[in-house]
């Protein structure tokens, strides 16, 4: 007997096997630009790609060919889920540059970047349902983590100095009273990736004592604190308390993101959790990349690079809020970030950057909307640009396409009579997810 095919055909036939945990997982709003920002008439200040051709690409590619011929028996077999002995050592040597003097080599775990890193530690202390604590916005693939393991994200605010305490003790205070479980707060303390912003020095004591008071556990994620522009690094939350404090960091933007070596610093009964989760994983992070990262910090002026990185960022920096400064329209708004690699854009009001995105690209120019970097969908007024890969001229360039595009978006917005503007956010210093007021002296606005 024929019977005939379905009307509406099944798209993934798997569909009804998924677990649960899939169905909080979307495409992130950097990964669906990549084929946008690959074509060479598009001004990219989308992603945050560091600048490796400023590196000395003949003497690394030298190093790299040396140690496969002279150590490839070490270097291409499988090694500690741990990491490379010698190179946790180094790892050691650079986090003291953050005031960090007191970890050992045992405490280390080298993760495959410090994305890894963040979820191994997810992995061990989030169940479904928990309640994470994150800057409110807050790094993309963070929240991609956290949606992965079923938690439910509780964004807190910040203004120009990084994440407000007194907020994040009231974030607490509500999650006690409504019987939620806190597992812990994620943040990103210097050049706020995507605000650009850097927790204060006060607060950073705030933050611990706080930790203190509610036996929090802090998850300090830091690939940017070396690349400060205008002040050596400042002393990490980790170096102010060794038992509250997990600290995450990563060579991708002090040397390179393609080798993805990483790692976290924990207390060793964390650690032992966190080698059993990536040996069940990965069954141990890459033997070759681990070795290069070593050769390079024992045989090259890393730190000298480093400086050159920040000489070349800061020109970057610059050539944005001098664009920014003199093109942008009346009512909109930025911070000032004094490392790092992001300025967070917030547009005139009523103006949406996700609705806006489409047409940026066809003026050849791109962004990330700021609904990504938050979990309850807010941030439409926002935007994050990167300046850490184009060029001073493409930046200037690429900030006259995006205002012409801001412009004519105002100037249609204005035409018509009767929008309900009142679907869209107040313009507030203190509201959540609303970075620094636009009266502060690292905060430009054209209003």
């Amino acid at each position: 007997m024929h019977h005939p095919a379905p009307r509406h055909p099944r798209l993934d036939p798997l569909a009804d096997r998924y677990a649960a945990r899939t169905h909080g997982m979307k495409t992130s709003e950097i990964r669906a630009l990549f084929s946008v920002v690959s074509r060479p008439e598009v001004v990219s200040l989308a992603g945050g790609m560091p600048a490796v051709t400023a590196l000395p690409l003949d003497a690394v590619g030298s190093m790299i060919g040396e140690l496969v011929s002279g150590m490839g028996a070490q270097t291409l077999q499988y090694g500690s889920g741990q990491g490379d002995p010698r190179l946790r050592e180094r790892i050691c040597d650079v986090m003291a540059l953050e005031g960090i003097t007191d970890a050992s080599p045992s405490e280390v775990v080298v993760t495959v970047g410090s994305q890894q890193g963040l979820d191994l530690v997810t992995r061990v202390f989030v169940d479904p349902g928990d309640v994470v604590l994150a800057e409110g916005p807050s790094y993309v693939g963070a929240l991609g983590v956290f949606q992965a393991a079923e938690a439910r994200v509780k964004h807190v605010p910040m203004d120009d100095d990084g994440l407000i305490p007194e907020a994040l003790e009231q974030a607490l205070i509500e999650c006690r009273a409504a019987g939620d479980r806190v597992k812990f707060l994620y943040t990103v303390p210097n050049y706020h990736n995507p605000a650009g912003v850097t927790l204060s020095e006060p607060r950073r004591q705030a933050v611990v004592e706080i930790a203190e008071r509610y036996d929090l556990l802090v998850i300090e994620d830091n690939p940017y604190g070396l690349l400060g522009f205008d002040r050596e690094p400042m002393r990490a939350l980790r170096a102010r308390d060794d038992r509250r404090v997990i600290y995450l960091g990563s060579f991708s933007k002090t040397f390179s993101p393609g080798l993805r070596v990483g790692w976290v610093l924990a207390p060793l009964a964390v650690r032992e959790k966190l080698v059993l989760a990536t040996e069940a994983q990965v069954l141990c992070p890459p033997s070759l990349t681990q070795y290069a990262v070593a050769r390079y910090l024992d045989t090259q002026p890393w730190r000298e690079q480093v400086k050159h990185f920040v000489e070349l960022y800061r020109e970057r920096r610059d050539a944005t809020l001098e664009s920014l400064e003199a093109l942008m329209p009346p009512g909109t708004t930025w911070t000032r970030p004094d490392g790092g690699f992001y300025v967070w854009l917030k547009l005139p009001h009523g103006l949406d950057a996700k609705l806006m995105q489409p047409r940026a690209v066809n003026a050849h120019v791109a962004y990330v909307p700021g609904i990504g970097f938050y979990a309850d969908g807010s941030g439409r007024e926002f935007m994050r640009l990167s300046y850490c890969y184009p060029e001073p001229d493409q930046i200037r360039e690429g900030v006259r396409r995006l205002a012409r595009v801001i412009e004519a978006e105002l100037d249609l917005h204005s035409t018509f009579d009767g929008v309900d503007t009142g679907t869209f956010r107040a313009v507030s210093g203190t509201q959540p997810g609303i970075v620094g007021p636009a009266n502060s002296d690292r905060y430009e606005d054209r209003a």
